[in-house]
């Protein structure tokens, strides 16, 4: 009999737990750069008895991450990122399985996500891995006498990072924060790639409706536009971009797709995704001119971004269609505003997330960040670093590697060449 203690948990049902044993092995075969740096953790043991925090969208990929940790010799805490994003037969096998403490709950209210942050606090962490960086907000807020315990914390989305930059700026981030999201073999894949396929996964799943010809606005042209523009664009959509920064608008135009505000694709529109990670980017004025029956919904971090309480003002309640579809008639124009998993992460709402094939490389920047904090504790500066270059080509060799693929060298005479400044053209 196991002395080992039982795991403290908050999770739907345990009796799922053998439909997300199956479906975590099932991801655990599109992840072999993972799975490499999981071997190798098993045995050195770099993040031996380790307090960890993660804070992340309870998928079969996460938990593949939870369990690379695990046998790295960390002991993990696990809760949902995100309100909508957690699978709950997942959640049950990690508990079941590998006995790790996991408060997430599909659908929980915004009350048990807060309790969920203070109790995992409550363990104390060392190294926190944040999704949207509530975890360390709440931190800084409530738990000033932890700080000094923290050896750092990794965050992978673009939302988090610009919180962490401006608690940076504030003098209030004491501590190093590996920038996961800025890592060529996450952002340029998972962003673009994941996104791209999981948003419109999400949105066929909930709504079935049919994407050609459909006036597909992106609200947004950062590396998850970009990859969500593609997409629709090859399920025959026509898409139009808005947004702020002038190179991206003209990045945009020069791909192929039309630019505007958003207060002229606001009557154009027939499907909105917003992927800003700002607040409010699709606002009162903008559903006031929406043709009666536009589908808004969000693949960015935060709810915010569709200012649904501004809808409400506008509709009252909404009438509940099908799973993650919800429609609100504007009383003004009596015209109907259709909203997707309640404004939440459409693509892990309605979906499943990320393909574990790219989540591979970035939970291997997870894993890999994690033992470069505990590696160089007390050595790094408080602030936002980037995992080095070196790491990052590391991955993407890895995966290479694993997909069976070559690719070129330099010679000696090439190296020389690009390190010397003497000899020309």
């Amino acid at each position: 009999m196991s002395t080992m203690q039982a795991a403290s948990y908050d999770v739907k049902d345990l009796s799922l737990a053998g439909d997300g044993r199956r479906r975590i092995d099932w991801a655990e075969r599109e992840m072999p750069v993972l799975r490499l740096i999981r071997e190798r953790f098993k045995t050195e043991k770099p993040l031996k008895g380790v307090r960890l925090v993660a804070c992340a969208h309870v998928t079969t990929e996460t938990a593949n991450l939870v369990q690379t940790l695990q046998d790295g010799g960390a002991e993990t805490v696990l809760i949902a990122s995100n309100p909508l994003s957690t699978q709950d037969d997942v959640a049950a096998a990690l508990v079941s399985d590998r006995n790790v403490s996991v408060y997430a709950i599909k659908g929980e209210t915004t009350e048990t996500y807060n309790r969920h942050v203070r109790t995992a606090l409550d363990s104390h962490p060392e190294v926190i891995i944040d999704d949207g960086s509530d975890v360390v907000a709440t931190l800084i807020k409530e738990r000033q006498g932890q700080l000094k315990e923290i050896i750092g914390t990794t965050e992978e989305t673009t939302t988090g990072i610009v919180r962490l930059q401006a608690m940076e700026s504030s003098g209030v981030l004491t501590f190093p924060a590996m920038a996961v999201n800025n890592a060529q073999t996450k952002h340029l894949f998972d962003n673009r790639y994941g996104t791209g396929q999981s948003t419109l996964d999400g949105i066929i799943r909930a709504t079935n409706i049919l994407l050609a010809g459909r006036t597909f606005v992106v609200v947004g042209y950062g590396w998850c536009g970009k990859g969500i523009a593609l997409r629709a664009r090859g399920l025959g959509a026509n898409v139009i971009v808005t947004e702020i920064n002038p190179i991206k608008a003209v990045e945009a135009v020069m791909d192929g797709f039309r630019v505007m505000t958003m207060a002229e694709a606001a009557p154009l529109g027939d499907l909105f995704v917003t992927v800003t990670g700002n607040r409010h980017v699709v606002d009162s004025q903008h559903f006031a001119r929406m043709k009666t029956g536009a589908i808004v919904c969000n693949s960015g971090h935060f709810d915010l971004e569709l200012n649904l309480d501004a809808l409400r003002a506008m509709a009252g309640e909404p009438t509940h269609l099908r799973p993650f579809v919800e429609e609100y008639t504007v009383r003004e124009t009596n015209r109907s505003v259709i909203v997707l998993g309640e404004g939440r992460l459409i693509n892990l709402a309605a979906a499943e997330g990320h393909p574990a094939s790219v989540m591979d490389m970035s939970f291997a920047n997870q894993a890999l960040s994690v033992e470069y904090l505990v590696k160089h504790r007390g050595k790094l500066k408080p602030g936002v670093h980037v995992l080095p270059e070196e790491v990052d080509m590391e991955i993407a060799g890895l995966k290479l590697r694993a997909l069976g693929i070559s690719i070129d060298t330099l010679t000696p005479e090439q190296l020389e060449y690009l390190s010397s400044w003497e000899t020309g053209t």
